[in-house]
């Protein structure tokens, strides 16, 4: 893009590329008006003795008239100004952003990822991301540490698909730290300003403790809702940290309720943004109306 000022008003081209082809309109013009015989050519074109019939006729303009020549020129110069996109800032673009958000939490130890029903967590999981609706969602996975595997994002069939990739190679670092997990996806949704999201920790309850139910309590605090998936019959560690959290627990063959859960329309919510979106108006459209005037010089009635 390139950027220029006219009168006061900010105008950048958003396709300059196409200016490239008035150097080419310029020798084409200069080669077409200085022609002997005009546009047509018709002295070269025509027979002599015809030529001189119509002549004597009245019916040959011996004025060489320039005027359709410079109205076609007039028109393609506008219209190639017109494709290189004259764009005018317009800042009173109102943006929303979205204050509600999903993070799932994955536990990805060996002790989770090479149980027979892991692959049901995951498609419990993707029942989840099925069900978000237009709230945003990121993935964060660990084992013996936390890691952002998506960050927050609309782009749904990603998250889905990275989901689906999860294994217990996936995080490195031996062990089961769900506090760092937890805190992690506090921290997103901070940064992220998300006043009404949810957290779901997807687990076999290895490693909670008092350091995780903290961050669960944080979680609350931040007027998220912590809830937790179990993949075996929940342990009483499971039902306190949902309850801190004022989430819920879910075992694997409740899909409708979970999806329920995450699905609430009611917890979506939208805000102005303070900044507005910045936005460029092109004004090429309007130029290429300006283009047909010079044609109403062609269709202009001659006298007899």
């Amino acid at each position: 893009m390139e950027r220029t000022v006219v009168t006061g008003v900010d105008i950048i081209l958003l396709r300059p590329w196409w200016l490239l082809g008035l150097p080419i309109l310029a020798l084409a013009g200069w080669w077409l008006l200085t022609r002997r015989g005009g546009l047509g050519d018709w002295q070269k074109a025509s027979d002599p003795a015809l030529l001189r019939a119509m002549a004597a006729l009245g019916r040959i303009d011996t004025s060489s008239s320039r005027a359709p020549v410079l109205a076609m020129l007039a028109m393609v110069t506008v219209t190639v100004v017109a494709l290189s996109g004259p764009a005018v800032e317009r800042r009173d673009t109102v943006s929303f952003r979205n204050l509600d958000g999903v993070l799932f939490v994955i536990d990805t130890s060996a002790s989770v990822t090479d149980d027979p029903r892991w692959q049901q967590m995951q498609a419990l999981g993707r029942f989840g991301l099925a069900s978000l609706g237009t709230r945003p969602g990121g993935l964060i996975v660990y084992a013996g540490d936390a890691y952002v595997a998506v960050d927050m994002t609309l782009d749904h069939l990603q998250l889905g698909q990275t989901l689906s990739l999860i294994d217990a190679k996936t995080v490195p670092d031996v062990g089961t730290r769900p506090e760092r997990a937890l805190k992690l996806a506090a921290d997103m949704l901070r940064e992220a300003q998300v006043i009404a999201g949810d957290v779901v920790l997807f687990t076999d309850g290895d490693g909670l403790d008092a350091a995780s139910l903290r961050q669960a309590a944080a979680i609350a605090g931040l007027g998220a809702r912590l809830s937790v998936v179990s993949l075996n019959t929940p342990v009483a560690a499971i039902d306190t940290h949902a309850a801190a959290g004022a989430g819920r627990v879910f075992t694997l063959d409740q899909s409708d309720a979970f999806a329920a859960w995450i699905g609430e329309t009611a917890r979506t919510r939208l805000e102005a943004q303070d900044h507005p979106l910045l936005f460029w108006k092109d004004m090429g459209r309007y130029l290429l109306l300006l283009a047909l005037f010079p044609l109403l010089l062609l269709f202009r009635r001659q006298t007899a």
